[in-house]
């Protein structure tokens, strides 16, 4: 089974979000059960700044060629690299005008610069001769890939029979723009009518990879039912019901090789669920380096989070001077709107001894804190999938939730009576549930039995890309059944 994967960022290339860590780690975890793996992404600038940080060489494919269809004279180049530790090729497609910004979504016509990346992925794949059982696109960004296959590139040969899948990252970025962008990129405008790409007279990228791909997946099973409705769907929940019977929820894993406290890859010092004594050295040095008072009796809470009301950020504010009432220590880690970095900000210099706003991004202290953390927080007030609280389960660090989404898929409710769970959370969205949720977890934190087998309850699920890995060959295997090609 051959399979093409396509997103705007992959790590260790380009990254800014999950989206570069799954397509950095998922095609690795596919080929180990034989699949052949191919990445296409673009070419940005950042990508060669990482080559010699990652350790990754590039070399050049094709010199200049044209990109067809569009209203544009810019011509595109290919150059390939590996994913490290591993035989996934990735193809880098590159333009100086369209991906030469330092920032990964900088450009300033994001609109014209996915459509030239989506057909500059189509014409390499035509000028590799590469034939693929399955193209496997990714967020808005490559929305229209499945329309190009079906419209303009429907009678090239090297795509007839081939499978298209569409994934969802985030409903929340749709990539809605105005209608001018049709003529921009050259689709039929019988296109652009509301059982196609039109969106209440715009062009919406996303809503055509939903209608036009073979089939649809998102990154958890709670989140492919929670946008079906109108509270999760944002005004896509009718074209998401369409496509109910080919929308699929897989749960997103992470890299156990990486993320793993026993190698102490990513960490100071290492440890496991039967000796956590590298754990209570990696809480102290976070204490240091946070600049709090060195204390093994005190819970210290982690958040690792841009802030915005999405993350739940408001109700965590509004909590905060009934918290900090408490005995705890809070460590925060992110940047966003003006209004959490102040409100934050304040909080450290009222509680010098309980919070440290660490209003930044730094890969080290995430780290440290999803290792040297008791308890971590993430009451979103909506969550794909989420990828924090896999990392802090991994850790031994204790997840405090609002279960929605892959949330709700991967934390369970700590129970007393039967000592199984391996979390804390919330169901409605208001300020003195999560409050509630805090407390609870402050109380058993106080029962060091119990909080020890909270904490192996935590490092022994398996969240791994493994498991991910085998539910994606299997919705590979249907779809390409219910073509006909199995």
């Amino acid at each position: 089974m051959r399979i093409a994967m396509v997103s705007f960022e992959v790590f260790p290339f380009a990254k800014v979000g999950g989206l570069a860590d799954v397509i950095g780690a998922l095609p690795k975890y596919l080929s180990r059960e034989g699949l052949e793996i191919d990445v296409y992404m673009p070419f940005h600038s950042i990508v060669m700044k990482n080559a010699e940080k990652y350790g990754y060489e590039i070399e050049k494919v094709f010199d200049d060629f044209d990109v067809p269809f569009l209203q544009t004279n810019e011509r595109i180049s290919v150059y390939s690299t590996y994913l490290p530790d591993s035989n996934c090729k990735v193809y880098l497609i590159d333009n100086k005008k369209y991906f030469s910004s330092d920032e990964v979504y900088g450009y300033d016509d994001q609109a014209e610069q996915s459509i030239f990346f989506t057909v500059g992925v189509l014409e390499t794949i035509k000028k590799l001769g590469e034939k693929y059982d399955i193209i496997h696109a990714n967020d808005w960004q490559t929305g229209l890939l499945p329309v190009y296959l079906k419209s303009l590139f429907r009678g090239e040969e090297i795509f007839r029979d081939c499978l298209m899948i569409y994934t969802i990252h985030n409903l929340g970025y749709q990539g809605r723009f105005p209608s001018r962008y049709m003529n921009f990129a050259s689709l039929p405008h019988y296109l652009f009518n509301v059982d196609a790409l039109e969106f209440y007279g715009e062009i919406n990228f996303m809503k055509g990879g939903i209608l036009f791909a073979d089939i649809v997946t998102t990154v958890s099973p709670t989140y492919a039912q929670e946008i079906q409705t109108k509270a999760y769907g944002e005004k896509l929940e009718g074209v998401l019901s369409i496509r109910s019977e080919s929308l699929y929820g897989i749960l997103n894993g992470i890299d156990y090789e990486i993320y793993n406290p026993e190698n102490g890859k990513l960490i100071p010092f290492k440890y496991d669920c039967d000796d956590l004594s590298g754990k209570i050295l990696a809480k102290s040095e976070l204490q240091r380096q946070a600049g709090l008072p060195v204390r093994d009796d005190v819970p210290v809470i982690g958040l690792i989070s841009r802030l915005v009301s999405q993350k739940g950020l408001d109700i965590l504010s509004q909590i905060s001077k009934y918290l900090f009432l408490n005995d705890v220590q809070f460590v925060l880690l992110g940047t966003g709107d003006i209004e959490y970095e102040q409100i934050f900000g304040k909080l450290s210099e009222e509680y010098p001894q309980k919070v440290s706003a660490n209003l930044k991004f730094d890969i080290d202290l995430a780290n440290l804190i999803y290792a040297g953390s008791d308890m971590f927080l993430m009451p979103s007030k909506y969550e794909p999938c989420g990828l924090g609280q896999m990392y802090s389960l991994r850790y031994g660090t204790i997840p405090i939730v609002h279960y929605t989404g892959g949330l709700s898929d991967t934390i369970k409710e700590f129970e007393e009576s039967t000592e199984l769970g391996n979390g804390f959370g919330f169901h409605d969205y208001k300020d003195s549930e999560l409050l509630l949720s805090i407390m609870k977890a402050r109380y058993f934190y106080d029962n060091k039995d119990k909080w020890n087998k909270i904490m192996q309850n935590a490092m022994k699920e398996d969240l791994s890309w493994e498991r991910s890995a085998k539910e994606y060959i299997y919705v590979y295997k249907e779809g390409l059944r219910m073509k006909g090609r199995s």
